[in-house]
């Protein structure tokens, strides 16, 4: 499926059930990176505009770019009045904004869809001189809990495509290839969503690579899940763990 479009109908559980992103993280942005009230930022494959809001917040400027219709009208609504937003139709391969323009590029859940070559030539074509690019993830952790063990056996054996566009994908020398020489600095930081049932099932369908209602795969899914849940959950709830990862330097 095209990667500009295999959200479409997920935007309602994306905006709902995705987690946000620790203060902690966005503190370093901001203390540590360079951010500020002045920054010009232009947040690509912003989504539904989960990192945008955490932006707005802080006092920036921030620029949403989307090639998803659904998701970007999605990040619009939430905020449709915010005078220091604005969300356009574009991708990471082809902004449609102007030369030389910004002072900081963030990618939060989305680098991994990019054609990286691509993207490389066009955000140096719009960073300021001296801008930045900074490479965000929620990693899920695989291990360490039964539950957090058992979801991951459930996507290998019933996800789509679950294999072929795990994030997780992205190697070290990918980073390495995508900033300058020696130009990569790193953080991470823990983060954590408490999850009922509907919680964790509105989690599950928000991913890309899970089957939809309609699918042949989709009741065996949700049955698995069930079990999961009421195997490994204390008082009614699970414990689903991520390290945030930030990746950031001139490209």
């Amino acid at each position: 499926m095209n990667s500009k479009t295999r959200f479409t109908s997920r935007v309602e559980t994306y905006t709902k059930y995705r987690p946000s992103y620790p203060a902690e993280a966005i503190d370093y942005l901001y203390g540590v990176v360079g951010l500020n009230e002045t920054s010009e930022v232009l947040d690509v494959g912003a989504g539904t505009g989960i990192f945008s809001r955490l932006l707005l917040e802080r006092g920036s400027r921030v620029t949403a770019v989307e090639p998803n219709d659904a998701m970007r009208e999605a990040a619009l609504s939430a905020s449709r009045n915010h005078p220091r937003f604005q969300a356009v139709a574009g991708s990471a391969e082809e902004t449609g904004v102007q030369d030389a323009s910004y002072d900081y590029i963030v990618s939060a859940q989305a680098f991994h869809w990019f054609d990286r070559a691509a993207a490389k030539r066009e955000f140096r074509r719009v960073l300021k001189p001296g801008g930045k690019t900074i490479l965000v993830w929620n990693t899920r952790l695989k291990e360490g809990t039964p539950f957090l063990e058992g979801y991951e056996k459930l996507l290998r054996g019933l996800g789509t495509d679950y294999e072929q566009v795990n994030h997780q994908n992205i190697s070290r020398e990918m980073l390495n290839d995508f900033f300058r020489k020696d130009g990569l600095s790193e953080a991470r930081f823990d983060n954590r969503q408490v999850l009922d049932f509907d919680g964790i099932a509105g989690r599950l369908r928000s991913s890309s690579y899970t089957p939809q209602p309609g699918h042949p795969g989709y009741e065996p899914m949700m049955r698995e899940l069930r079990e999961l849940f009421e195997r490994t959950s204390e008082n009614g709830t699970v414990n689903f763990d991520y390290v945030t990862e930030v990746y950031w330097g001139e490209v």
